[in-house]
């Protein structure tokens, strides 16, 4: 296994290929994370879209749905737009990710749904 090491981290070739990989297909460009500093980058790339994100036990397509769940019930609309664009680049329906918010706002709050709706409308308008 290919290993180098940024900072005291040790990194991982392969995953950290896989992970750039898959950053570039949810977002459309493999250098989406070069703003993040470079051991949280790699660290990113590596373990959560190289390691996490590729396990076989859920489909790219519903980790992507309990990511936009999971932000949602939390109210982070910034990793939101990331995250529903990507759903939108996997082929998820809009109508989900609007049920989505639906549905937790009867368990993380009214707020927490209306930010994700004007995130969603933000990143994917509605069509006319």
């Amino acid at each position: 296994m290919g290993l180098h090491q940024i900072e005291g981290l040790i990194v991982s070739k392969e995953k950290k290929e896989r992970g750039m990989e898959l950053v570039e297909k949810l977002c459309g460009n493999k250098d989406a994370l070069n703003g993040m500093p470079e051991r949280f980058r790699e660290y990113t790339l590596e373990h959560l879209f190289g390691d996490v994100w590729q396990n076989d036990d859920l489909a790219l397509e519903e980790r992507s749905l309990v990511t936009c769940a999971i932000l949602t019930a939390l109210g982070r609309e910034k990793e939101q737009a990331f995250h529903f664009a990507a759903a939108k680049r996997l082929g998820i329906p809009r109508e989900k990710l609007l049920e989505i918010a639906v549905h937790c706002a009867h368990y993380s709050g009214w707020p927490t749904a209306v930010g994700a709706i004007r995130t969603l409308n933000q990143v994917w308008p509605e069509e006319s």
